[in-house]
């Protein structure tokens, strides 16, 4: 069985991938750039910052399964089908992980903790303080997809007290739950959370056009995907004061560029695609847990998990 895996990873993050895998298989890594050295003979892609097209197909022969994370905008789901290649993601793996990173985000926006760190280490005095923050029972947040991820999120707010709006292409009531509309959502929420994977229709579904119906103070959220957003209106936004701050974990390109003005904004927040990595750089260890067993599960003839382009 051999796997090849695309894109960065440090040599600490190999190792650990390397120890999830069963002792016998093969693995490779490869930036994108020399994905053709290694996937003539692979059985398995697990693919990042790599389009999966009908090109890369044609010079993939032996290939069984494409293994994604919980997105798979990179992926061409009828190229797949029509070579014989199954698609399956990770839906849901890591919901907790990313959920929890969401919380992160806002406590440390409204509790202000990156702004107290930097005054206590800058070895400034009490009297120089200043800022203004709120309890998040206070708030009312409005969630953007309701997948694993999204309800995870709509659970911890809960818990915190806060209201809870949200927006669904599935209108299944969730306890606990109020379901607006799009435009409600924006009017009515302090804060808003993102979680839908990209697609022709989500590509920039967050514009200029939303950003004049949200409030301004309301701050943004973004761990899904980057293009969701277009990030020069929300930098425009920002700039402007049409919102109050943004917290980003991913980005229209990555790695964000160095000369983004998003850097230099002391009202946002940036991480560096790393919200559904809680193990350490590049690794998750129950991402990588699942994708062996979907791997084991070819090897058995068996039905892969969240199989994407099923018959």
């Amino acid at each position: 069985m051999k796997i090849v895996i695309t894109g960065f990873f440090p040599p600490a993050a190999k190792l650990r991938i390397e120890d999830t895998f069963p002792k016998g298989w093969e693995l490779r890594f490869v930036s994108p750039e020399e994905i053709d050295n290694e996937i003539s003979t692979a059985d398995v892609l697990i693919p990042e910052h790599v389009q999966v097209n009908a090109a890369l197909l044609e010079k993939a022969p032996a290939l069984k399964l494409v293994q994604t994370g919980a997105g798979y905008n990179n992926v061409d789901l009828d190229a797949c089908t029509q070579n014989g290649v199954k698609v399956c993601n990770a839906a849901g793996v890591n919901a907790d992980a990313v959920a929890e990173h969401v919380m992160a985000f806002i406590l440390c926006k409204y509790k202000n903790l990156i702004y107290l760190d930097g005054f206590m280490k800058a070895h400034r005095e009490e009297h120089e303080l200043d800022y203004t923050g709120a309890e998040l029972s206070e708030k009312t947040i409005g969630i953007i997809g309701l997948g694993h991820i999204g309800r995870k999120v709509a659970h911890y707010c809960r818990v915190f007290g806060m209201r809870v709006l949200g927006v669904s292409s599935n209108s299944t009531e969730i306890p606990g739950i109020e379901f607006r509309s799009l435009e409600e959502i924006c009017r009515e929420s302090d804060i808003i959370s993102i979680h839908v994977p990209l697609t022709e229709s989500t590509r920039h579904m967050i514009n200029a056009d939303v950003f004049r119906m949200m409030k301004k103070d309301a701050v943004l959220i973004n761990t899904s995907r980057g293009a969701v957003i277009d990030e020069a209106q929300l930098i425009q936004a920002l700039n402007n004061g049409k919102i109050s701050g943004a917290c980003l974990d991913v980005y229209e390109d990555e790695p964000l560029n160095q000369n983004s003005p998003l850097r230099d904004m002391d009202q946002v927040i940036l991480t560096p695609h790393t919200a559904g990595l809680p193990d350490g750089v590049k690794y998750h260890k129950k991402r990588y847990e699942f994708f062996v067993s979907n791997i084991q599960k070819i090897l058995r003839h068996e039905r892969p998990e969240c199989w994407l382009n099923e018959d």
